[in-house]
């Protein structure tokens, strides 16, 4: 059997290696070929296009590279008929995907959509061109099949595929010394900065973040460096500052953690569920955060407060994105700060929320099948 995987992000093809690791070891015989980053090329080899050309953040970004994207579009289309697969895997991605999806079912290709777009967010009408094109979705949050029977459409809920990347995760962690690993010291507490892992997001955020973090002297400041950055993306803004910056290591660095700021997405769960402390920052520009304000359609930005359905993770949003009010609400949930037990009780919550993992292999077993 033969599939065309598509990952646009970096926790796409983390959870698509994790899925590909899951079908070959129900069939070893299964072959990819994939459009995604470092851990899906870990195993499958080199990817058609790396995530790193494709990830563009908010729509002013997105107008500007529209010939590209468009181009890449094409591209793909004519990679997959070239490569005659049997079915065709889209991870997440929507802007992207969603097109490819359409296109392939004019093309009698049949498609497996796993970690379904966030359309609850914002253009929920976009469901019905789900329910057209995609043969089998394969969702992740315990939200999304509720969501999903609204409109009348039936999905699988597999679980998250975190559960199941930090469960390997810890599996190996107490067979090494990670601060002797990252370089960091043992007898310091560590703040951990997540700005992204999109340059427009870096640029942004991080600035905010360093000025936050001058305000605990006590703490090493460590920045998780996305695998799709290189670490000139973050020396700009770390100059004559004692800043570790690490990379390809956030699982790492999260274990050992006592507090983060963290831009929102999918390292606000990953952050939560390793108990973290932490404060969501977004800041986008002028524009698209006007445009998308008028379009989202739910209460919270981070995927804690969604799944819970309260503000449990303190949201500061565009203007609100401070260094003063970072530090104030950052104090609040470190150890010692008033809030900090209610937050670990509410993680506890969400880990209860989440079910049990598995994701990777359920969602395997019903491709596969």
């Amino acid at each position: 059997m033969k599939y065309y995987i598509i990952a646009g992000e970096a926790s796409g093809d983390l959870h698509a290696s994790n899925l590909m690791r899951a079908m070959l070891e129900i069939n070893p015989a299964v072959e990819f070929r994939h459009w995604g980053g470092d851990e899906m090329e870990a195993i499958a080899g080199p990817p058609v296009k790396h995530i790193r050309e494709l990830a563009f953040m908010g729509f002013i970004e997105v107008v500007m590279n529209l010939r590209t994207i468009l181009g890449n579009i094409k591209f793909c289309k004519k990679d997959i008929q070239n490569y005659q697969p049997d079915a065709l895997i889209l991870v997440d991605y929507p802007g992207f995907n969603m097109r490819i999806a359409q296109w392939a079912k004019t093309q009698g290709i049949q498609v497996y959509y796993y970690i379904s777009p966030q359309i609850w967010a914002w253009k929920q009408k976009r469901v019905h061109q789900l329910k057209e094109t995609v043969d089998e979705m394969l969702v992740i949050l315990p939200f999304e099949r509720d969501f999903y029977a609204r409109f009348g459409m039936e999905v699988t809920y597999v679980g998250h595929p975190l559960l199941d990347a930090l469960k390997n995760f810890s599996e190996k962690k107490n067979q090494v010394n990670i601060y002797h690993e990252l370089g960091l010291d043992e007898k310091q507490p560590i703040l951990a900065l997540l700005p992204g892992s999109r340059k427009q997001e870096i640029a942004k955020k991080l600035p905010v973040m360093i000025a936050a973090a001058q305000a605990f002297p006590e703490y090493q400041i460590v920045i998780a460096g996305a695998p799709s950055q290189s670490a000139s993306s973050y020396h700009e803004y770390t100059r004559n500052m004692n800043v570790h910056i690490i990379h390809g290591a956030t699982y790492q660095l999260l274990s050992i953690a006592k507090g983060a700021m963290v831009t929102s997405g999918t390292a606000t769960l990953e952050t939560a569920l390793f108990e973290v402390p932490q404060v969501v920052c977004y800041k986008g520009s002028y524009l698209s955060y006007r445009i998308a304000r008028s379009l989202i359609k739910v209460k919270y930005i981070s995927l804690v407060n969604l799944i819970l359905d309260r503000e449990a993770v303190k949201e500061l949003i565009q203007q609100e994105m401070t260094a003063e009010n970072i530090v104030k609400e950052l104090r609040a949930v470190l150890p010692g700060g008033d809030k900090h037990e209610r937050l670990l009780n509410d993680y506890k919550e969400l880990i209860v929320k989440l079910g049990h993992g598995g994701a990777s292999a359920n969602a395997a077993k019903k491709i596969l099948a």
